[in-house]
């Protein structure tokens, strides 16, 4: 008999590269629970919608009904729960929805969870596990050096690390409580295929092929920690069966940059790879603008405990990763477009 994996958010970004990875490398069902919302995109799912392994549900992780069928249906063994609203900038323009999604929804999805595995049979009991997927924003911000560990006090600065953090809290309360059999995971910045135009990297490309202005934030000295969906899809997997129940476990990349750097480096492989650049050349189309309110100066993951505990190690490094990222999105366009202009459209409608 097969085992089921259910993943929550698996038409986002990084749930997406969950899903695939998890039916191209395990015999498991995957079950994705999506609400489809702006950043849910099903096409990310194009590679693998027709294997008889997988199956979509649209629904809302907050409603306790669904979910509650939804596990009775499907029996998962692991649940990998990513379903959340991610963007900084976004929490800054308006919180609620962070509140009610990564806070809230949360709440109700562990219950309906708890409500699910105290049914079970001990030896399914002794099975299940929970994963909560999360960000190392919780930590707040770094000064020029040191490391996030997983030991680390929480210091959230903006309304989605704070919604993040809360969620984390909430998580390891039901297993301390309850015996939920959890595991969490904090990550660093994710980019690759797929990514939805607001970030970083996919944005100054998508726009940099509009011969469009690249804003930069302050001076861009902010420095993240770069890591690639893949290689994050990978560590979750191996977190959600090997991690000990209770733990934490930070994934990062180990390739810290600028966020200046990034955009320099993004516009040289347009330079090389792209198509006609605007006179000097895409890095030309770079501005900078008013600094984000509460931007974090420095994240850095110390992903020691992963890579020694259970085995695992980023595949990816960055100017590697970026450079196929970058060939992704110029052949892709089909996927980013129809993003890209939905976001001008609310941008537009928003100023007037």
């Amino acid at each position: 008999m097969r085992k089921t994996a259910m993943v929550t958010g698996g038409a986002g970004f990084i749930g997406s590269a969950v899903c695939r990875y998890l039916i191209g490398e395990t015999d498991y069902d995957v079950v994705n629970l999506d609400l489809l919302t702006y950043a849910g995109d099903l096409r990310s799912l194009d590679s693998i919608k027709s294997n008889p392994r997988f199956s979509t549900i649209q629904g809302d992780i907050g409603d306790s009904e669904l979910v509650g069928e939804t596990l009775q249906r499907h029996r998962p063994s692991i649940i990998l729960h990513l379903a959340a609203e991610s963007h900084v900038d976004r929490s800054i323009d308006g919180a609620a929805p962070f509140i009610e999604t990564n806070i809230v929804g949360t709440f109700r999805l562990l219950e309906a969870v708890r409500t699910y595995w105290s049914a079970l049979a001990a030896a399914e009991q002794t099975e299940f596990r929970f994963l909560h997927v999360s960000t190392d924003e919780v930590y707040g911000t770094l000064g020029d050096d040191g490391l996030f560990s997983e030991t680390t006090p929480y210091s959230p600065n903006s309304p989605y690390s704070a919604s993040k953090a809360a969620s984390d809290h909430l998580v390891n309360a039901w297993h301390h409580t309850y015996g939920l059999p959890i595991v969490i995971s904090n990550c660093s910045n994710n980019y690759g295929p797929f990514q939805f135009p607001e970030k970083l990297i996919p944005r100054m490309v998508t726009t940099a092929l509009e011969h469009g202005s690249l804003p930069v934030y302050g001076a861009g000295n902010n420095v993240r920690d770069w890591l690639h969906v893949d290689d994050h899809a990978s560590a979750l997997w191996l977190v959600a069966t090997k991690g000990r129940l209770g733990e934490k476990y930070n994934i990062g990349g180990r390739n810290e940059r600028r966020n200046v750097d990034v955009v320099r480096t993004i516009c040289s492989l347009l330079d090389e790879l792209g198509p006609p650049a605007p006179q000097g050349g895409y890095e030309s189309l770079i501005t900078y603008v008013t600094d984000r309110l509460g931007h974090d100066h420095r994240y850095a993951i110390d992903a020691t405990k992963i890579e020694t505990e259970l085995g695992w190690k980023a595949k990816y490094d960055f100017d590697q990763g970026l450079r196929a990222t970058i060939l992704w999105y110029l052949s892709n366009e089909w996927w980013w477009r129809p993003h890209k202009d939905a976001a001008e459209a609310l941008y537009k409608a928003k100023a007037n």
